[in-house]
């Protein structure tokens, strides 16, 4: 459900998408990448939800740039996101912010 994020402040790396209709793969390399990411230094956690029109928002939480940085290059992320780009996606935007405050009920 939500992620366990520390006390700010952390980075947070929002890649909102939309998905073409046929999965290709898809389900298959998402799965092969969250497994991954699990045991990338300074990731602290994911949320990840998709509309019924295909648009998604997936939020990765590290414990700071260069932990995310670590995860943007690393070489079977960097192939899943090509594979993306070109056959998943028919538009996406990444965007990375740093995590001030938090709060929750």
């Amino acid at each position: 459900m939500f992620a366990k994020t520390p006390t700010p402040p952390y980075v947070a790396v929002i890649f909102t998408t939309t998905r073409e209709e046929a999965d290709d793969g898809y389900v298959e390399a998402a799965a092969k990448m969250e497994e991954l990411v699990q045991g990338q230094s300074g990731y602290l956690g994911l949320e990840s939800v998709r509309d019924t029109q295909g648009l998604g928002i997936t939020v990765s939480y590290w414990a700071n740039e260069a932990s995310a940085q670590a995860w943007r290059v690393r070489a079977e992320h960097a192939a899943v996101r090509a594979v993306g780009r070109e056959r998943w996606y028919s538009g996406w935007r990444l965007r990375v912010a740093v995590i001030h405050r938090e709060e929750s009920s």
